[in-house]
């Protein structure tokens, strides 16, 4: 990554319509309200394919709505070996997800994979996937996401992964 370039952030769960896409709109949210929108590119993905082409699931859509988040725009994708070269960090939402990036990333790319709350807080555990509960678990997990992500810790630790980036001391 060059100075002028943005830093790239994929978020990641297992089918890419409730986890990874309340995630990528929580961090979009509060990159724009950093007035930083410029600095990142931020996108989200599954590890399977079931979902491809669709939109985030109602439950998240509705959550997110009602926090002034609109995820009506996105669909579902499948990780893809071109992930690993596009993006500086993939942050997968339960450990099952860095593993399954660790099995696909390409030789010298695991260094860029992180577990998502771990990476923000610092403390591992596991986003729940909240897909075959009720709507109370899809709004459980969106104030998951936006404590971990709203902290602070995310924003200061990506700003101290750019300058590792930059430095050349970031792992690859």
């Amino acid at each position: 990554m060059m100075q002028n370039e943005r830093m790239s952030i994929l978020f990641v769960c297992l089918g890419n319509i409730c986890r990874s896409p309340l995630a990528e709109g929580v961090f979009r949210d509060i990159v724009e309200a950093h007035g930083a929108q410029e600095r990142f590119f931020v996108d989200s993905a599954g590890t399977g394919n079931w979902h491809q082409g669709k939109p985030p699931d109602r439950r998240s859509v509705d959550v997110a709505g009602r926090h002034g988040i609109d995820l009506t725009g996105l669909r579902a994708r499948q990780v893809t070996h071109q992930d690993f070269e596009r993006f500086d960090l993939l942050l997968g939402m339960d450990s099952d997800n860095v593993a399954t990036l660790a099995a696909l990333a390409p030789p010298g790319r695991r260094g860029r994979l992180a577990q998502f709350h771990e990476f923000s807080t610092g403390v591992p555990r596991d986003v729940p996937d909240p897909y075959y509960g009720n709507e109370d678990g899809f709004e459980a997990v969106y104030r998951m996401i936006r404590a971990s992500a709203g902290s602070g810790k995310t924003f200061q630790l990506t700003n101290r992964f750019i300058r590792l980036l930059l430095s050349g001391q970031a792992p690859e």
